[in-house]
């Protein structure tokens, strides 16, 4: 297939860590597809970004620095900022740390020219080591689906995916109010996914496309339990509320009844690995104890904090 490039595709990077950005800016500059625009948004970070932007010199990179950070917590306030300088007609959200495949933008715009109607797309991901070495690949995905295959996917078969994962088309985002945002963007990704593919579903790459970095600094790795829980209500929360409307499709309408019959669940288990990592981060008694001591404040049953000592036992 030959492509006019008509499409301007905006690779946002909202930014903190030194460590890899330069791999994740040559990802990006050694695309095949050839018209996009780069907008580096530096979140007040304390590591060097300034210098390793500075050694390129390429019209369609845009730096940005906050004056004040969003921080960790508030990551996606960041996400929605690169979001405001894009002036693409789709827009990525990617890991300063993670990078794109040679092929990402063109395979894109070979799926929207098959299905112009969506406002969203899905890369096949490979999941990659601190010193950029595969690790493992993505589940497969149907080329396209609707939104209620995609919660059933994530819900009862673990499908794995993050923020740059997704291309959205960036009229439709910002009419829907940027990304959502959801405390460390735990549910931030699915949520905005979930609700771009309400209307006409997505569809799902082939190919590898995109490169998610597994690493220590991740911030979904970091935080403390009181905002994941909560973070965790409230995604789920709005999750009830998607999957609330009946869909006239027969076979999307029985995955929402499946994802019904099984997302109460799914919040439970969720709930208790947090619990579980937090307890064994203060040791197992004295984790045990604390939440024995604060499930009242923490919201969270006492059945449920015993429940998650049992099974850190076998941790």
């Amino acid at each position: 297939m030959v492509l006019s490039e008509k499409i301007l595709f905006s690779v946002t990077v909202p930014a903190f860590k030194a460590q890899y950005l330069s791999e994740c800016i040559d990802s990006i500059l050694a695309q095949t597809y050839k018209n996009f625009e780069v907008i580096i948004v530096n979140d007040a970070s304390p590591q060097n970004l300034d210098c390793i932007v500075s050694k390129y010199d390429d019209p369609r990179i845009h730096y940005y620095k906050n004056k004040v950070g969003f921080g960790a917590e508030h990551v996606v306030g960041n996400w929605n900022k690169c979001l405001e300088y894009a002036k693409g007609d789709y827009v990525i959200c990617m890991g300063d740390d993670d990078k794109l495949r040679p092929c990402c933008l063109e395979e894109y715009a070979k799926l929207i020219n098959i299905y112009p109607d969506l406002n969203v797309y899905h890369a096949l991901t490979e999941m990659i080591d601190e010193n950029s070495n595969f690790m493992y690949m993505q589940e497969a995905r149907p080329e396209r689906e609707g939104v209620y295959s995609m919660m059933y996917g994530r819900l009862k078969n673990g499908r794995v995916q993050y923020i740059g994962d997704w291309l959205f088309k960036t009229d439709w985002l910002r009419s829907n109010g940027g990304y959502v945002d959801v405390s460390m963007a735990w549910g931030s990704d699915d949520l905005t996914a979930y609700a771009a593919a309400q209307d006409n579903g997505v569809a799902n790459s082939q190919i590898p496309m995109f490169q998610y970095r597994i690493n220590s600094q991740t911030i979904s790795k970091r935080g403390n339990a009181s905002v994941k829980l909560k973070a965790l209500r409230m995604t789920f929360h709005q999750l009830h509320q998607i999957l609330s409307k009946e869909c006239n499709d027969d076979l999307e309408e029985k995955y929402r009844l499946s994802c019904l019959k099984i997302i109460d669940s799914k919040l439970e288990e969720r709930t208790t690995n947090t619990i579980i990592t937090d307890m064994l981060s203060r040791g197992k008694i004295k984790g045990l104890a604390w939440w024995f001591a604060h499930h009242k404040n923490m919201k969270v049953a006492y059945n449920q904090v015993f429940k998650a000592f049992v099974k850190s036992i076998n941790k």
